[in-house]
C-alpha cells in the first residue's frame, strides 16, 4: 500500500509555504538538483499526474479518485522514491506542490501545457495552453515540455489547437526544450469525445503531429501501445514515450504490452499515470516497481 513518506506536519509546511511565503514555492523548484535527460542506458520512467486541470478525476469506476489531492501527492510521492523512476510529469499545481515538499531532486520534470479542453466540455477540443507555457519551463528549470494533440476532422476546435501546438514546438527548439507531443484522432460519440486507438489513426496522427512547427529537432512523441505497434513506430523517427492510458482489468496483460512495446526501435522508456497511481490493488510501489524494471532492465 502506498507508504507514508508525507506527514501530516509536511502537509502542514506546504500549507503554511503556499500562504506566507509564496515566493518560496518557485524558488524551491529553482533550486533543485537537476540530472541529465537521459541516463546511461538511454532510458526514461516518468509518473504522470496532469489529469485532473482538465477535469479528468476519474480511474476506472470511480470518478472522483483523484479528487483527494492529499492521496494523490502521497501515491506521487510513493513513486517518485521507487528505484527507476526518473521524474513526474504534471501543471503547475503538481509540480509547485512536489517541489515545495522536496521530492524533485534529480528528477526530470515535465511541464503540461494545455489543459483547457476540459473532459466533457462542448468545447473539449479547443484545447487551449492553459498550462505551463515554454517561457515558464525555461525560467523555472523544467526539464521537459507535454502537450495533448488530439485531432478531431469534424470539429473546427482542432484547428486553434494545432496552430497552438506548433507555436509551441517552435518555441521548445529555440529554447533547446525538449517536448513530447501526444496525438490522437479523436471523434464525438454520443457527447463524449472519444480516440480512436485502431493502428491506422494512430499511424495518422503521428503523421500529422510530427509536422508541426518548423523545427522536430526537439520533439518527441508520447503514445499508445495498440495493436501492430511495429507498423506505429515504423512511422516516426522521434524518440518516443509509451503511454499507459486509464486502469485495464487485467495488470498482468497490460504490463506484457508494455514489454512487448518498448522492445521496440525508437522506443525510449514509459509515461504513465494512473495505471500505476491507483492500481487496482491499491499496490502503488509494487505496480511503479513492475513498471520500472520493464524501462530499466539492469533493475
Amino acid at each position: 500500500m502506498t507508504h507514508p513518506i508525507i506527514s501530516a506536519e509536511d502537509f502542514d509546511s506546504l500549507r503554511q509555504l503556499r500562504a506566507t511565503r509564496p515566493e518560496a514555492v518557485g524558488q524551491k523548484l529553482k533550486d533543485r538538483r537537476r540530472r541529465d535527460l537521459l541516463g546511461g542506458d538511454g532510458r526514461l520512467f516518468i509518473v504522470a499526474a496532469d489529469h485532473p486541470a482538465r477535469g479528468a478525476l476519474g480511474v476506472g469506476d470511480n470518478g472522483t479518485a483523484m479528487a483527494n489531492r492529499y492521496e494523490l501527492l502521497e501515491r506521487m510521492a510513493t513513486a517518485l522514491s521507487r528505484p527507476g523512476v526518473d521524474g513526474v510529469l504534471g501543471t503547475p499545481d503538481i509540480i509547485d506542490d512536489l517541489a515545495a515538499l522536496g521530492l524533485l531532486d534529480d528528477k526530470i520534470v515535465v511541464g503540461s501545457m494545455n489543459r483547457g479542453g476540459l473532459r466533457g466540455a462542448s468545447f473539449e477540443m479547443d484545447d487551449r495552453y492553459t498550462g505551463y507555457s515554454i517561457g515558464a519551463m525555461v525560467d523555472s528549470g523544467l526539464d521537459f515540455a507535454k502537450t495533448l494533440v488530439r485531432i478531431n476532422l469534424e470539429d473546427a476546435g482542432t484547428a486553434p489547437t494545432l496552430e497552438a501546438t506548433a507555436r509551441a514546438v517552435n518555441e521548445a527548439a529555440a529554447a533547446h526544450l525538449p517536448i513530447m507531443l501526444e496525438p490522437f484522432m479523436s471523434n464525438w460519440v454520443e457527447g463524449k469525445i472519444v480516440n480512436d486507438l485502431s493502428t491506422d489513426a494512430v499511424i495518422l496522427s503521428v503523421a500529422i503531429a510530427a509536422g508541426l512547427g518548423n523545427d522536430s529537432s526537439h520533439t518527441w512523441m508520447k503514445l499508445p501501445v495498440v495493436q501492430d505497434m511495429e507498423r506505429v513506430m515504423e512511422a516516426t523517427t522521434m524518440p518516443t514515450l509509451l503511454l499507459g492510458g486509464d486502469n485495464g482489468d487485467d495488470p498482468d496483460t497490460t504490463f506484457a504490452s508494455w514489454a512487448d512495446a518498448l522492445r521496440l526501435p525508437g522506443v525510449r522508456g514509459l509515461t504513465v499515470g494512473r495505471t500505476l497511481l491507483y492500481p487496482p490493488d491499491g499496490d502503488v510501489a509494487a505496480a511503479v516497481d513492475t513498471a520500472a524494471r520493464l524501462v530499466h532492465t539492469d533493475l
